[in-house]
């Protein structure tokens, strides 16, 4: 009976090549067509490889837990010549007497078009960013991770590495190829801040964020400042309605530790301030105790001292959410993300002139508005607070007389 080989599919666009985790069938069973009889894992998903037909199981050629590329022939079936027919593969069966197959499994390998090697295997969409197996290091060796820790590296470093270990890890050969093309690149010594930097967002980033967003009018605002004494400036008016909003309900601030939610003890607010190769977060303490004409000088201060670099401690972390005002570099609209110890950045956009309903005239208006979004931890909250602690914000911009 001619053989059949049982070959790596395409598994998805993107897949160049899959791990082997179970044999469903063993040499010698038969199968039906489409019957599955190998279950792969590929860098997205767990799936199985089908019979291509009717026939008996006569070996597999993997071994559990290695990666096989696209193409590979995985195993031979007996099957019938008709079906090898109708698969475009009428091989000669095999013959014992002759010692063996009348074609070479090199033959039947390059006839299948099997007979690539992993480095030959390509993607069938194009222009990747990355290389389609480019996991990354989702799984570490201890003998890998005490050479990252040696060299003080953390997984995110190595996202975009393409293993050639079982499933597509990375293995400490890729890693140590990774680290010596290095040098083939112009490389800059990054400063402390942002290395600092880098660390509390990638810690940030290990929590499920979430962002809501909503147009508030700055009409008011701005005809309030007019008259005030000293003038605040709008991130300092979205950080007292912030600390307002909490102060009437603080469980969206808190934070989750294991089963437990953290509730904040005072309504400590920070701010983001841009300084020479960083962002720095000064921190006003009980900001909901302290009036907004109260609040401006010390705003001003805190922004100078973090500008140099010269904050004292007291005023740096232990806040529970910081503001953001992105609409100083001309942005209307971006998703910052929370440090590693909050649950909240609240953003402001820049202000433009938009078009509103005036019901009293009847007619649209031209009024100036700005984007504010919120950005949370989805664990501690879910889009329906996150909304409604939004439009309070956004309340009371719109009213500043309660600021």
């Amino acid at each position: 009976m001619p053989q059949i080989p049982i070959i790596m599919p395409q598994l998805g666009e993107s897949i160049a090549e899959a791990a082997i985790i179970n044999l469903l069938v063993q040499p010698g069973d038969q199968v039906e067509t489409d019957q599955d009889i190998v279950e792969v894992e590929t860098n997205k998903a767990t799936m199985n490889i089908a019979s291509p037909c009717r026939g008996r199981i006569e070996k597999f050629l993997v071994q559990l837990g290695e990666s096989y590329p696209v193409g590979s022939v995985l195993g031979y079936l007996q099957a019938s010549a008709e079906d090898a027919t109708r698969l475009g593969l009428d091989l000669p069966a095999h013959s014992p007497k002759n010692g063996g197959d009348t074609e070479s499994d090199t033959e039947v390998t390059r006839r299948s078009g099997a007979g690539q090697s992993r480095a030959g295997v390509q993607p069938t969409v194009r222009g990747l960013p990355v290389p389609a197996n480019a996991a990354g290091a989702g799984y570490i060796s201890p003998r890998m991770k005490a050479r990252m820790n040696e060299l003080g590296l953390h997984a995110a470093d190595l996202a975009g590495i393409a293993g050639s270990g079982g499933a597509g890890r990375v293995t400490i050969q890729d890693f140590e190829k990774f680290m010596a093309g290095l040098d083939q690149h112009q490389l800059s010594q990054a400063s402390s801040m942002r290395v600092s930097v880098a660390d509390a967002m990638r810690r940030s980033w290990t929590r499920p964020i979430a962002h809501v967003g909503l147009a508030v009018c700055l009409e008011p605002l701005f005809a309030h400042r007019k008259i005030a004494q000293p003038k605040p400036g709008p991130a300092l008016c979205a950080l007292r309605a912030l600390a307002l909003a909490l102060a009437e309900n603080s469980a969206p601030a808190g934070r989750l530790v294991g089963n437990k939610i953290v509730h904040p003890s005072s309504i400590d607010i920070g701010f983001a301030v841009e300084a020479a190769d960083g962002v720095l977060v000064p921190v006003i303490r009980h900001a909901d105790r302290r009036s907004l004409k109260d609040l401006v000088d010390v705003y001003n201060d805190l922004v100078e001292m973090a500008r140099q670099r010269k904050l004292p401690a007291d005023a740096t972390g232990g806040s529970i959410a910081t503001v953001t005002n992105f609409g100083t570099f001309g942005l209307e609209w971006a998703t910052p993300i929370p440090l590693p110890e909050q649950t909240l950045v609240l953003g402001m956009g820049a202000a433009r002139r938009a078009p509103h309903w005036d019901e009293a005239r009847n007619q649209f208006v031209p009024v100036m508005e700005a984007n504010l979004t919120l950005s949370f931890d989805h664990r501690v909250l879910d889009g329906g607070g996150a909304g409604r602690l939004l439009a309070r914000v956004a309340a009371l911009l719109s009213h500043p007389e309660l600021l």
